[in-house]
């Protein structure tokens, strides 16, 4: 995070702002016990990070996973605050977690989990105060559980504090695409800079929620994908794949690599492949001091949180590979959601079409403001450019609180 000093020092703003976003505002943390179906009795910890509210009511997802603890929830609300000041959408950053594997957990104790979760947090929640939404390994159902438990708690229907819901808990057309699409708005903004065509070779790292309708929706608009992944691995054809086919496959239990018309590869091969465009969509950490000088892609795009280790990105930036933040390419997800929180406000409907309509206005402007950034500094990178764009907004806001 030495990005986030470097940015304040170069924009020459006071220090002291540096310091106020070293520091959460709030961390709840607090440990249940919960009787298992077998009887057992576990002891289970869950977190809500509340990091910046200078620009709005906090924002970020919750997360179900073994490894979640305090200092990755207070880390990740700490990118979301920046993500989401990027994309000038009214929301501060926040990020939630449970301590649990949920593929040790049956449907019901995900449930109870989950209820239980949310009356931990209820009193500091709300839909002017902190928001939450699906991240790793939470989804529509497990938010429809939580909204149904909020409501209950506080004696009324309140759709708007949880966002990534079920249609019909108000949830959005169009949601579940949400953060592909919006890394695709920003691909063809970038293509447009760099004069890309739509025959080049574009490499997809993850086909779960994001890489595969992104992958979907670069290949229905006629560009080339030559390569995608899941957990077990990936394939390559140098001369694109049908990605219909491969998802026909993919939803059908199997893996990518069951597709026939292509080589099987790894997904560490799938980084260093034979290839124009490379989107790491997939996990944290995949890019590092490791591989960073075998990518062979003159353009990185962070559709994945945090893809790029700071080592790597010093050296893609040497080779001069453009990269593109995650901050910016992964900001369709909480801008979904914010279009989501609106109609829930609003207690409308959106169609289809004008949530997409939204969506390309919000990553165009966050687009935009990143060039503007550069076009004032050409020496920077998009990522420097990115923060710089973000807390240029963020301490705007701070300025009116102390």
């Amino acid at each position: 995070m030495d990005l986030i000093k470097k940015a304040i020092s170069d924009l020459g703003l006071e220090p002291k702002y540096a310091e106020r976003l070293e520091r959460p505002e709030r961390v709840i943390e607090f440990t249940f016990p919960f009787k298992r179906d077998n009887g057992e009795i576990v002891f289970i910890t869950g977190y809500r990070s509340q990091y910046n509210s200078a620009l709005g009511p906090y924002k970020g997802g919750i997360r179900y996973h073994p490894n979640v603890d305090r200092a990755e929830v207070i880390l990740l609300s700490k990118l979301m605050t920046f993500k989401n000041s990027l994309m000038a959408i009214p929301y501060g950053g926040g990020k939630g977690g449970v301590c649990i594997n949920p593929k040790e957990y049956s449907k019901g104790e995900l449930e109870r989990i989950s209820r239980e979760y949310v009356r931990n947090i209820y009193q500091v929640i709300g839909p002017h105060t902190d928001i939450p939404a699906p991240d790793v390994n939470t989804d529509a159902e497990i938010m429809a559980w939580m909204v149904d438990e909020y409501s209950k708690l506080v004696g009324k229907k309140s759709y708007a504090t949880f966002t990534g819901k079920p249609l019909d808990k108000g949830g959005l057309r169009g949601r579940d695409e949400a953060t592909g699409r919006g890394a695709f708005f920003i691909m063809e903004e970038a293509f447009k800079i760099h004069n890309v065509s739509k025959n080049t070779r574009i490499a997809v790292q993850g086909f779960g929620n994001v890489g595969m309708h992104l992958a979907r929706i670069l290949y229905e608009n006629g560009y080339k994908v030559v390569a995608v992944s899941d957990s077990k691995g990936g394939i390559y054809n140098s001369n694109g794949l049908n990605i219909n086919e491969v998802m026909k496959i993919k939803n059908s239990g199997k893996s990518v690599q069951d597709y026939p018309d292509a080589e099987k590869i790894t997904n560490e091969q799938l980084l260093e492949c034979e290839c124009d465009v490379l989107v790491p969509a997939a996990l944290d950490n995949q890019l590092h001091k490791g591989n960073a000088d075998k990518i062979k892609a003159k353009y990185v795009f962070e559709a994945a949180n945090n893809p790029t280790t700071e080592e790597a990105d010093q050296i893609l930036n040497s080779r001069g590979i453009h990269v593109f933040p995650d901050i910016l390419v992964n900001g369709g997800g909480v801008s979904g959601s914010y279009i989501e929180w609106m109609q829930n406000l609003e207690n409308a409907v959106y169609e289809y079409g004008d949530v997409v309509q939204r969506l390309k206005q919000i990553m165009s402007k966050a687009f935009a403001s990143v060039i503007d950034e550069k076009k004032r500094d050409p020496s920077i990178s998009y990522r420097e450019a990115a923060y710089r764009a973000s807390i240029r907004r963020l301490v705007n806001a701070m300025k009116e609180k102390f």
